[in-house]
């Protein structure tokens, strides 16, 4: 499955925004990621944009990736992608082993904390945006209070990253597309 293919799979599935956003900041990390590592980036990028496909018709974690797979199967995605679209649900007894499995759980929950730091920043931008920003806002637990900070801490160390280091990667990797994220703010690209 090509990323028109995901894309359209996605659209298919998801009507809102604020979720394909999301779904795409993790596509441009994995993608990212993959570069970093010489890793098939198309790959990469196609798994991050389909793992949250089906959240919007399984909310649930009892449903959530496992009946999703389902439809990757029927639709012919790749084992490989399925795997790790299954990987990243604690709930699915599929253990993280291959580092693009351990790339999209640690790339799934940190691009929400860092959209939302860029949100409410004056420039609601992700060009000026650094992981000290991210790490003042991390240790205030009223901001963004839903989020699983210990679940993202271990997440980075399962990948093998520093949690600082990786939220710099993941903040460079969006960038590239802050215009699609709503994420530019009042700031031109540079």
């Amino acid at each position: 499955m090509d990323r028109n293919e995901a894309l359209s799979l996605v659209r298919e599935f998801v009507k809102t925004e604020g979720l394909v956003r999301h779904m795409l900041c993790v596509e441009t990390s994995m993608r990212f990621y993959a570069e970093k590592f010489g890793e098939d980036v198309e790959f990469w990028g196609v798994t991050g944009l389909l793992h949250d496909f089906d959240w919007e018709i399984h909310p649930t974690i009892e449903q959530h990736p496992s009946e999703g797979a389902v439809i990757l199967e029927q639709r012919g995605v790749d084992p490989v992608i399925i795997r790790a679209i299954l990987s990243h649900g604690d709930n699915t007894g599929v253990s993280r082993d291959s580092v693009m499995e351990k790339a999209l759980n640690a790339c799934d929950e940190i691009t929400g904390l860092i959209s939302a730091v860029a949100l409410v920043r004056p420039s609601r931008s992700l060009y000026d945006l650094e992981p000290s920003s991210v790490k003042k806002k991390w240790k205030d637990k009223a901001f963004a209070a839903g989020t699983d900070r210990s679940g993202m801490e271990l997440a980075a160390a399962e990948f093998g990253i520093d949690l600082w280091e990786h939220v710099g990667n993941v903040i460079t990797a969006m960038r590239r597309i802050a215009p699609e994220l709503g994420l530019e703010g009042n700031l031109p690209q540079s």
